[in-house]
Order: structure tokens, then sequence, then C-alpha cells
């Protein structure tokens, strides 16, 4: 297979999508079978978003990204919520591919296509966003980018991708979904400096009002060029977009209790189980689902910084994972709702279960002699990370790390863990949010236990940005979503090239080239039987190696509105389709009227 699966010549072709590995489904259809294509235009959507923000630019990498503005612009094709590949066209109308050489792609854009000033997106307007992407971006999206070679204007509507592999199944997807900035609006504007206006774009909504620090609000663009493209009959469908800023989320679930704003994403099982008892939730004009994709679960972990001399002992690591009692949390925090994580790709078919396949050890024998034995070990075992009996003191388990330590070379003194000088073992473990804290505590008191001191360090989140774009920790917590087509941004996560990159998302400072190779195959994939055993055998590798610690998740989305929105018959299978919901006039004058009365109640 290829590019374009579905096609056997190996003769160019121009055609209306992009496929990597499958038959596209819908390259005919007037609209996607997860959008409503006569639901109404109108009223708001407001969520609520962490922190602060300074920079309207936010390909750069510079300052805190300001949430929303993808709704300003739009890529060359939009990915299908349907398909785990398949991109249909939005500024592009078309592509010219070669199903057996996949070292270039020509993108022709729609004649129709225009900024939001009127202005028309050509070729140049293309080759300029790539370029200065390339040139100045973030280091995470600059190796994201990284096969191409170069950008070539043909004329006013044709562009020309050359990438520097013949066989990257993916990039010509990737190219598709980079957002498009106008090169005459650029002029005289420096790409990598923090912008506090959002750059032109040619997107369905524009930059309406700045609270700074507080709140920003989109509205929708009447002239918009592409609202009747199949991909975009039914979306975007609301008059205005808010988000509204809070340093935290226990402050901002006050907010969205009190109306402020009025679609809220849950993380913390404990508001989600008992929280949820204020007036308007008990009389049902606040609702709650869970929303339920099929996409893999967000891999949420602690995370060991590898550059570290400390953590660079995998042995060390290793130990630390059995101090996590995951058990024990679910019952006494998590009210039973989360999973303990065993995959990276956990809740898909991309995740690595028993013991190796036969095609999966076809690609992992040759590579495992550059292994150490530990990781030998993990990679052909039936992987799972150690279970506790929930009891809260993990005896068991500390035992072994205990005698893994000792193993290792680590000795104790006076109750305290010493590293191989004799020195007593810190850790300084950093995080932004002030709730994460009863999640970590337990942990942390389990490594004192073994003997470890650790420092629970709660930053801001401008100097935990930094700080993480430095990689100025011994331990973090993060959270990487995943996807049913894994490809490029598997190099952002988790290869050598990005270890060392400031900016980039390998926190946890992973230089190892059998991982490497197994990502370049993953990329060069030909098929989505392939994709799965590469993925299996890095999924394997990256356990084994015991970089970071996989925590819990949940297989849904938590989310309460205020009971206003409403949603497609058929949703969409890989996301929630937020974009293609709509309010209910009439659903919408009750929540106002309800909020308005406890508005005055309370003066």
């Amino acid at each position: 297979m290829g590019l374009a699966s579905s096609v056997s010549t190996a003769v160019p072709v121009r055609q209306n999508y992009i496929s990597a590995h499958e038959k596209p489904l819908y390259q005919n259809a007037p609209y996607m079978p997860y959008a409503n294509p006569d639901a109404p235009k109108g009223g708001v959507l407001s969520m609520s978003a962490n922190g602060t923000f300074d920079n309207f630019q936010t390909l750069n990498g510079k300052g805190t990204a300001a949430d929303g503005t993808g709704s300003l612009y739009d890529t060359l094709m939009k990915r299908s919520l349907n398909e785990a590949a398949v991109n249909y066209p939005l500024l592009a109308s078309s592509v010219t591919v070669d199903p057996e050489d996949l070292s270039y792609a020509i993108f022709h854009l729609n004649p129709k296509a225009r900024f939001s000033n009127g202005t028309p997106v050509t070729a140049a307007d293309v080759a300029f966003s790539f370029n200065a992407l390339l040139k100045d971006g973030a280091p995470g999206l600059k190796v994201y980018l990284g096969d191409i070679k170069s950008v070539k204007v043909l004329n006013t509507l044709d562009v020309r991708f050359d990438y520097k592999s013949k066989d990257n199944s993916e990039i010509t997807s990737i190219v598709a979904e980079v957002p498009i900035y106008s090169q005459k609006d650029f002029s005289g504007k420096p790409y990598d400096r923090i912008m506090a206006t959002a750059p032109l774009g040619s997107g369905p909504y524009v930059l309406d009002r700045v609270d700074a620090g507080r709140s920003i609000t989109y509205k929708r663009n009447p002239n918009y060029w592409g609202q009747n493209l199949p991909v975009n009959r039914g979306r975007n469908n609301f008059d205005t977009i808010k988000y509204v800023y809070y340093r935290n989320l226990d402050i901002a679930f006050e907010g969205f209790k009190s109306g402020q704003f009025l679609y809220q994403t849950e993380y913390k099982a404990r508001t989600w189980s008992l929280s949820y008892d204020f007036p308007a939730a008990k009389s049902g004009i606040v609702r709650k689902q869970n929303i339920v994709t099929q996409n893999p679960v967000a891999t949420q972990m602690f995370v060991f910084n590898t550059r570290r001399p400390l953590f660079a002992d995998i042995r060390f690591r290793q130990a630390l994972t059995y101090a996590y009692d995951f058990e024990w949390l679910n019952k006494a925090l998590f009210f039973g709702q989360y999973q303990r994580l065993q995959s990276f790709f956990y809740n898909s078919d991309l995740a690595a279960t028993g013991k190796p396949s036969t095609n999966e050890l076809k690609i992992l024998k040759p590579l495992l002699g550059k292994l150490s034995p530990l990781e030998q070990q993990g990679i052909l075992q039936d992987w799972h990370y150690p279970v506790s009996d929930g009891s809260g003191y993990n005896r068991k388990n500390l035992l072994i790390a205990r005698q893994i330590l000792l193993s290792a070379g680590y000795r104790y003194k006076n109750g305290s863990l010493l590293d191989k000088q004799g020195r007593p073992i810190q850790i300084d473990f950093m995080i932004s949010q002030d709730g994460l804290q009863r999640t970590i505590l337990p942990f942390i008191r389990n490594l004192k236990r073994l003997g470890i001191k650790v420092n629970l360090r709660l930053v801001d989140v401008p100097q935990y940005t930094e700080r993480m774009r430095r990689f100025d920790y011994d331990m973090t917590t993060q959270v990487i979503p995943q996807s049913n087509s894994p490809g490029n941004e598997q190099v952002q996560f988790w290869s050598s090239l990005a270890a060392d990159q400031q900016g980039n998302y390998n926190f946890a400072g992973i230089k190892n080239p059998v991982i490497d190779q197994l990502i370049d195959g993953l990329i060069k994939a030909p098929n989505r039987q392939v994709l799965q055993t590469y993925t299996h055998a890095l999924d394997r590798t990256l356990r084994a190696g015991y970089y970071v610690i996989p925590t819990y998740g949940k297989v849904g989305n938590w989310i309460a509105t205020w009971d206003m929105y409403e949603q497609p018959k058929n949703p969409a299978k890989y996301d929630i389709g937020l974009d293609y919901w709509w309010v209910n006039p009439k659903k919408a004058q009750r929540v106002n009227t309800y909020l308005s009365r406890q508005s005055k109640s309370a003066q």
C-alpha cells in the first residue's frame, strides 16, 4: 500500500484525499457522517483554560501559547474523525502523489480560498508558512516536519513539497495539517517573537476580544470562505467561542458551577464522583456525560529525567516503579474510576499485549543485542506493571524495590539510601498544579520508606513552562496524547534527536538507538499491519526501559455542560467532535434565565 493505497498504478495521480494506510471512505460524501448539515448557527461555547497566556503566534515555541488559536487558521486538508489517517480538502482542493514514490507531493489550492480580510490564499503563503516554521519554529515542530527537504511555488495555486526520504507514508498527511499564515501579514514582523495579537488567518473564526491574562474571545467569521466545503458542513456552529483563564482546576470548577463558562472537561475523579451535587446539577440544568472514543488513552506519567546521573541508572528507575501504588490510589482517591496504564497506546489495537508475536520478533530479535539484559527480559515477557494489595502499605513491592537497589550497588545508612558514591539520595519533583499533590504524595511517602528524600516543588506556570523547555527537573508529570495513526510525533516524544533539543517533548531524555530504529520503521510502514507491528515493538521497548512510570487513565472523556448544547446523532469514532456541536436556542434561554435568577438572588 502507500500514500494512495487505493491506486495500483505507479503513475502520479491527482486526488481529493490523502490516505496513509487505508482506503478513504468519504471522498465523494457531501458532508461528514458525524455532522448534522442542518445544525443551526448561533450561541456561545465557553470553556476554561489553565494559567495564563502571552503569545498568539503559537508555532514558534515562545512564551505561553494562547488557547483556541486553531480556529483562526485553515490547513491544506482536514483529518477525518472516523478514519485513522485520512485527510480531505480544505485550503487545497486536491493533491498529486505517486503511490510508489513518496518523495514528493503537489498541493493544488482552492481558487476560492481567502484570508479573513478577503485576500486570496496563494502558494506563496503556503511556502512562507513552512519555510518560516522550518527556520524559526518550535524545536518539536521542526523535528516533526524534519523530512521536508524543500517547498517550491510552482504557480499561484500549486505548491510542491519534496521530502528527504521516499518511503515516509505519513509526511504528506502531516504537511496537510499545518496552519497556513499570510506572507504579507508577516512583512516586517519577526516570526520567532512573542505576538500579543493573532496573525491573519483563513479559518472560520477571527479574534474578537482579549482580556489580558483573563480571557480570550473568538467570533465566527460570517464571510468565511470555506463554510460549504464537505468537511465544514454542519461544523463551526457557534457564533462565539470563549476561553476563561483560571489559576488551577479547583478554582475553574467553582467558575463552572456559577456559570462563568458553560462547557467543562473534568479531570479529577473525586470532583466527578462527589462534587456535582450543586443545585444546577441536581435540577438537571447541568448535564454530565462520559463520551467514549476509540482513541488510545492519553499517557499520563511520572517522568524520570535520564539526563541526570541518578536517573541514568535503569535499575534505580526500575526500583522506583515498584514504589508506585496504583491499587491503593484508585481505591482511596479515585473512587475506582481509573485503570492502570499498561501501554503507551492503551485502549487500542496498537497496544502490545501478551508475549511478542512472530512478526514482532522478526523486528526485535536483531536489535536485542543492543539492549541491557533487563530490557531484553522486559521486551520478551508478558508485561504487567507491579500490582499491590491495595492496603496502602505496599510492603511486598517496596521489599522488591529495596532488593533491586541493594543489588545495583546502593547502600543504606541511618535509614537513608546512599548512591554509589556514598551520598544521600535526594530528588526534586516539579509540578505546576497544586491539585496533583494528593496523587503524588503517596508515592513520595513510599520513596521515603525506601530511604529517598523527595522535595515536591510547586512552581507557577511560566516558570514551569520554561524549566520544562530547558529540561530543568529531576522528576515531573506529563500527559502525552496518542492517536490511532502514530508517526513522526514519536520522534518528538522518544528519539535521541529530540532528547537535547530545548522545547521538544522527549522529557525523559531517552537516547536509545533501538527506539530510534523502531520509530523509523513505524514512520515508513507501508500498511496498517506493519504499522501495528512496529508500534507494538516500540511499546515493549519503552516499557522495558523504565523511562517513565505510566500512572492511570480512563476510557472516555468526562464532560459536563450547562444543558444547552446538542450533538450529532452519529458521533465521530476518534474524537469528541466538539466542532460539530451546536446551541439549542430554547435550552440556552432556559440556562440564561436560571443564571440571571441566581445572579439576582446573590446580590
